[in-house]
């Protein structure tokens, strides 16, 4: 039955990994598909090449989805998901986010 419930990505620091369950569990019981980084927390074996793909397919879940939201707890957003909220901006993605900006 596509169409029938709202896919939601998930944007934000992957340091958050408690925040992203939360809001995924909550948006995926209110009746909502959600698409989370699978990634959480030590980047540091990442090489470039690496982050770049995974770059690519987070723009990939934001082109997938109704919606972006926004991971933002303590009000930080980071030069990534700068680029993924002026990302899905531009492709027309409405952004909400978990604390106000």
């Amino acid at each position: 039955m596509a169409g029938k419930y709202k896919v939601i990505t998930l944007c934000g620091s992957t340091r958050f990994k408690e925040a992203f369950m939360e809001t995924q569990k909550r948006f995926t019981l209110e009746g909502n598909i959600v698409i989370s980084p699978i990634f959480f927390g030590d980047d540091e074996e990442w090489t470039e090449g690496k982050r770049e793909m995974l770059g690519d397919m987070h723009k990939q879940r934001i082109n997938m989805a109704d919606e972006i939201f926004v991971i933002n707890a303590g009000g930080y957003i980071g030069i990534s998901t700068e680029s993924e909220i002026a990302y899905a901006m531009a492709v027309g993605k409405p952004v909400r986010y978990l604390e106000s900006r």
